[in-house]
Order: C-alpha cells, then sequence, then structure tokens
C-alpha cells in the first residue's frame, strides 16, 4: 500500500511517516518545510526504498496534480496544516490559506486522479483527513465529545480546520470521493516544535527561564501521545469506513497547571536544579489567550468498538518518555531555538 502523507515533515505527520515505513508501508511525504516542518524528524527512514520526499506546497495546484501522476497513491493522509492558535490570532488569513484552500486544492489534485484511475484503483483508494478536537468548541466541566458534536469553532485555527472538515464531506457527499475523517485531541511527544505547551514547559524550565501558564491554567486538555495516534491513523487509513468520521482521544484529561506542575516534578527527577530547588518555583502565570477554550474531551467508543484501537500509553509513562527525549536530543531542538523560531509569546493582538 502507497501512502501520500502531506505534512509529513511535521510532528504528528512524520509520527505516521516513521511507523507506516517500519510496518512496510511505501510513503511518499509532501511538506512545504514551512517553519514548524523539519526533515531531521525523519532521518532514521530517509533512505529508505520505499520512501519518497516532494517538496511542494498543497495550494500549488499543478504540484499536486503531478505528485499524484507521479506517484500514483493507495490512499492519502493529509495532516498538512497550519495548528497554532496563538499564530492564528495574530495571522488568520494564512491559516485560511493552507487549512482551506490548500486542502480544497489537494481535494481536486485526488479527484482528477481518481477520476482517470482504473476500476482497481478506485476500489482501494481513500482520502483520509486528519483534524482536530478543537472544531467542537469548547465543554463544560462534563460531558465529552462525539463525532455527532455541533461544530462550533472559537479560533481562527478551528475555524480554519472546521471549513477544511466540511470541504472532505462535500466531496465525498458531491463527487464521490471516498473519503473518511479524523478528529483528534491534544497530541505530545518527540518531535514537537517548541511552541505547544509541553516542549516549551520542558525548555524553558532546562534553560532557568520562567514557565507560562496561560491565565490560572484551569484548561483541561485530554492528552495523546503522538505515536498512539499515528497507530491509530494507520488503521483509519486501512480500516475505516468511507464517509465515517473518528474521533481519538488519549482519555487523559488535566488542567494545563497540573500537566505542567507534572512535567516539573519529572525534570526535577530526572535533572535537578539542585538539592533545594525545584523547577516549579519557574512557574509564571501569564495573560490568557482571547477565547481560550475551557475543555476538550474524546469520546472514543465509536473507534473502540469500530476497529479495536485504545491508547496504549497513559499520560504519566507518555511524559516521562518525552521528557527524556528533550533531554537525550538537544541536537534536534537546539538549533531551532538558536534561529529563534520559537519561544516567543504570540497571539495577544487586542480584539476590535
Amino acid at each position: 500500500m502507497k501512502l501520500l502523507v502531506t505534512g509529513g515533515a511535521g510532528f504528528i505527520g512524520s509520527a505516521v511517516v516513521r511507523q507506516a515505513c517500519a510496518r512496510g508501508f511505501a510513503v511518499v511525504n509532501v511538506d512545504a518545510l514551512t517553519y514548524a516542518a523539519n526533515l531531521d524528524n525523519l532521518r532514521e527512514v530517509a533512505g529508505a526504498t520505499a520512501y519518497a520526499f516532494e517538496h511542494a506546497d498543497i495550494c500549488d495546484g499543478p504540484a499536486m496534480r503531478r505528485v499524484f501522476e507521479t506517484h500514483r497513491p493507495d490512499a492519502v493522509m493529509h495532516l498538512a496544516a497550519e495548528s497554532h492558535v496563538d499564530r492564528s490570532i495574530d495571522a488568520p488569513a494564512a491559516f485560511v490559506q493552507s487549512n482551506v484552500v490548500g486542502t480544497t486544492t489537494l481535494l481536486e489534485a485526488a479527484s482528477a486522479y481518481l477520476g482517470a484511475a482504473s476500476a482497481e484503483v478506485r476500489e482501494r483508494f481513500r482520502f483520509h483527513h486528519i483534524s482536530t478536537d478543537e472544531v467542537y468548541g469548547s465543554l463544560g466541566p462534563t460531558g465529552l465529545f462525539t463525532e455527532d458534536s455541533p461544530y462550533r469553532p472559537n479560533s481562527p485555527y478551528s475555524a480554519s480546520k472546521a471549513a477544511s472538515d466540511h470541504f472532505v464531506r462535500a466531496w465525498g457527499e458531491t463527487f464521490r470521493l471516498p473519503v473518511v475523517v479524523s478528529n483528534c485531541s491534544n497530541n505530545y511527544g518527540p518531535y514537537q516544535f517548541p511552541e505547544k505547551l509541553i516542549p516549551v514547559v520542558i525548555l524553558n524550565a532546562l534553560a532557568g527561564k520562567p514557565i507560562p501558564v496561560y491565565g490560572q491554567g484551569l484548561n483541561v486538555r485530554d492528552w495523546l501521545y503522538v505515536d498512539d495516534h499515528a497507530d491509530a491513523l494507520l488503521l483509519i487509513v486501512q480500516h475505516g469506513a468511507i464517509g465515517e468520521t473518528y474521533n481519538i482521544g488519549g482519555h487523559n484529561e488535566a488542567t494545563n497547571i497540573s500537566l505542567v506542575r507534572t512535567l516539573c516534578a519529572i525534570l526535577d527527577e530526572m535533572r535537578p536544579r539542585g538539592a533545594t530547588a525545584s523547577y516549579t518555583d519557574l512557574i509564571a502565570f501569564v495573560t490568557d489567550r482571547p477565547g481560550h477554550d475551557l475543555r476538550y474531551a474524546i469520546d472514543a467508543t465509536k473507534i473502540q468498538h469500530a476497529l479495536g484501537w485504545r491508547p496504549s500509553v497513559t499520560l504519566e509513562i507518555g511524559l516521562r518518555r518525552t521528557v527524556s527525549w528533550y533531554l537525550e536530543n538537544e541536537w534536534w531542538w537546539r538549533p531551532i531555538l538558536e534561529r529563534g523560531e520559537a519561544g516567543k509569546r504570540l497571539g495577544l493582538r487586542p480584539a476590535g
């Protein structure tokens, strides 16, 4: 099975590529190599005969048609997206371009490819669109997002992803493209670009810098280890039912402040600051993000019953693995910090 993976040099995309190659899939990685992409994420598969890299932008229609015609994939796993909420507050148009225009351009290229393909190719082809639980908006203290939850996006990022979800559905209904959608909770793990909460906490702590916590740190997220997510995605692209949506969650809810304190405790153990100092001393509460959703939580019953998937990593184990990886792989994150591509507070543009 040959997979065309968009955004395969990014955080989640590279986990999918590494896992797919390890399982014997042929993989074509299409990535524009924007700021958060990193080919170092794929060092272990770069020389594999079943792996190919195409430096191309999903918004470039002719380039996408060429990629389909050249590689003739059996399935698309569409992960390429702008994904940082704070950046979407500062520059929403970029998110519309990548996440909406890029997705529709890719859908058009896939439709053209399939229209000229053999009956055998059309029978096995799948377009798997990977999205987020943020399209559903914000939960109160109780309840879970299901596949039938109404869309209520509250940030430019989540609105752009909601729009892309709708375009994928429209292509399935109007043009009979065989599509499947998945919506995941917050991912974490190795190779995550240091603008998201967990790598920011780890790297700021190691540098002795303040560890920023938005508001009072009471926002709740369901945390999903990235390799568990990649496992679920590969299961869906092979066995997911056409036209269906699958929610993928880690069953690991935590407030931001409790997560940060857990990370600090792990760092205190693995890389002590001193006999009496703790990394928790670096925690600094900062101005909250505009429109910050209170709580996300996923009901993953459907994928568990339909495809037999469950997360294998608890939050405690996953956080320990993640901290260990960042401690052992300074070669990966140090150049990013030195280039000044991370660590700046974004998303404080005033309303109005």
